[in-house]
C-alpha cells in the first residue's frame, strides 16, 4: 500500500511538472504572437505615413522641417528593436505626427482634401488597432511573467530558462494621451 502512495505522488508530481512547463511554453508563444500583432499594426502605420506626408507636402511648402521630423521619426521607429526601444521610438513618432496634424490646422484647403480625410481616418483606425494590440500584448505578457514567478511553475521556469518579458509602455506621460487627428 505504501508503494502505491509513492507511485501516486510521483505521478501527481510529473503531471504538475508537465502542466507547468506546457503552460509556460503556451504563454511564451502567446507573447510572441501578441508582439507579432503589434508589428503588423505598426507596419500598417509606417506605410500610411509616407502617403500622409506626400498629401501634406503640396500644401505645407513652408513646413519642411515638420515633414522631415515625421519621416525621421518613422525611420527611427522602423529600425527600433526590442520592446523598450520600440516604445520610445513610437512615442517620438506619435509626437511628430501630432505636430504635423496641429500645423495642418492652418491650411483650410488641406483640411478639406478628401485624400487627407481618408488618410486621417485610416491613421485613426490604425492607432486604435495599435492600442488594442499593445493592451493584449501587455495582458498576456503580465500573465506570462506572473506564471514565471508563481509557485510551483517558478521552479520549472528557472530550470528551463524562461525569462520575463518587457511590457510595451509609453515612456513620456504626454504620449499616454490619445492622438488627436481631428480636422
Amino acid at each position: 500500500m505504501g508503494l502505491w502512495i509513492v507511485v501516486g505522488l510521483i505521478v501527481v508530481l510529473i503531471i504538475v511538472m508537465i502542466a507547468s512547463y506546457n503552460g509556460l511554453v503556451s504563454l511564451r508563444q502567446q507573447t510572441m504572437n501578441a508582439w507579432g500583432q503589434i508589428d503588423v499594426q505598426l507596419k500598417r502605420r509606417y506605410d500610411l505615413i509616407p502617403n500622409l506626408v506626400e498629401t501634406v507636402k503640396g500644401y505645407m511648402k513652408h513646413e519642411q522641417e515638420t515633414l522631415e521630423k515625421v519621416i525621421q521619426a518613422r525611420n527611427s521607429a522602423i529600425s527600433a528593436t526590442g520592446v523598450k526601444e520600440k516604445g520610445l521610438a513610437e512615442s517620438a513618432l506619435t509626437a511628430a505626427v501630432s505636430g504635423l496634424f496641429a500645423l495642418s490646422e492652418a491650411y483650410p484647403d488641406l483640411k478639406a482634401n478628401t485624400n487627407m480625410l481618408s488618410l486621417q481616418e485610416e491613421l485613426k483606425s490604425t492607432e486604435n488597432k495599435i492600442a488594442f494590440a499593445r493592451q493584449y500584448y501587455n495582458d498576456i505578457t503580465t500573465a506570462y511573467n506572473t506564471k514565471i514567478e508563481a509557485f510551483p511553475s517558478n521552479i520549472f521556469a528557472n530550470a528551463f530558462s524562461f525569462k520575463p518579458r518587457e511590457l510595451f509602455e509609453l515612456e513620456d506621460p504626454i504620449q499616454r494621451e490619445p492622438v488627436k487627428v481631428q480636422f
